[in-house]
């Protein structure tokens, strides 16, 4: 998997010959041919860490979850948000645990996105939704917005690529198990994990 880590000089771009613009359509593989726009513009994407535009286009309105997940987990290189198919469809349902929306269905859920924290709906862009997200970042590096999406937080970008990748495959084998009867990781498996992966 190619990455690339944005670790350069605040305020610096990213290498245009690597990022080019792609909506994602919902036909290709990804995307669900939303109405937000992601661009290889670098003046779409200087901001300075607190949220300050330093030059060009004003960001996302969703800019400032990755931004409450920085300030909160000060380790964090890259944070991740998505509107993936599954990880959705599970966000919309009805009596999901707020504390740990998944359960122990495979040691990797358990190992790269740990405890997945639900935060309540606010609309996309409401400073409230920033405030709830920065509550829970600091104990999950993970959360999932209700009816929205996951936010995922990692030490480099493909740690947190890796992350949100394994949330969506639990959020889609969460969906296929619903009718049936789940043999989930014991209390003392995921503590063996916990101790052998910790992190």
């Amino acid at each position: 998997m190619w990455s690339d880590e944005f670790n350069g000089t605040a305020g610096t771009a990213p290498d245009n010959t690597k990022w080019e613009f792609d909506i994602g359509t919902g036909t290709n593989g990804w995307g669900n041919a939303e109405l937000q726009y992601y661009t290889n513009r670098s003046s779409n994407i200087k901001l300075d860490g607190n949220g300050k535009l330093l030059s060009g286009d004003a960001p996302s309105k969703e800019a400032f979850l990755h931004l409450g997940m920085y300030q909160e987990r000060a380790n964090s290189a890259a944070v991740v948000h998505l509107h993936c198919l599954h990880a959705v469809a599970v966000s919309c349902l009805d009596g999901l645990n707020a504390d740990d929306v998944f359960p122990p269905i495979t040691a990797y859920a358990v190992m790269q996105v740990g405890k997945l924290a639900l935060v309540p709906y606010f609309a996309p862009g409401d400073t409230a939704l920033a405030e709830a997200v920065r509550k829970l970042a600091g104990k999950h590096h993970a959360v999932l917005l209700a009816n929205h999406g996951p936010v995922v937080a990692g030490t480099s970008l493909s740690s947190a690529v890796y992350a949100i990748e394994e949330l969506e495959q639990t959020a889609r084998l969460m969906l296929l198990l619903q009718s049936h009867s789940v043999r989930l990781l014991t209390v003392e498996q995921i503590a063996e994990l916990n101790r052998r992966f910790p992190g």
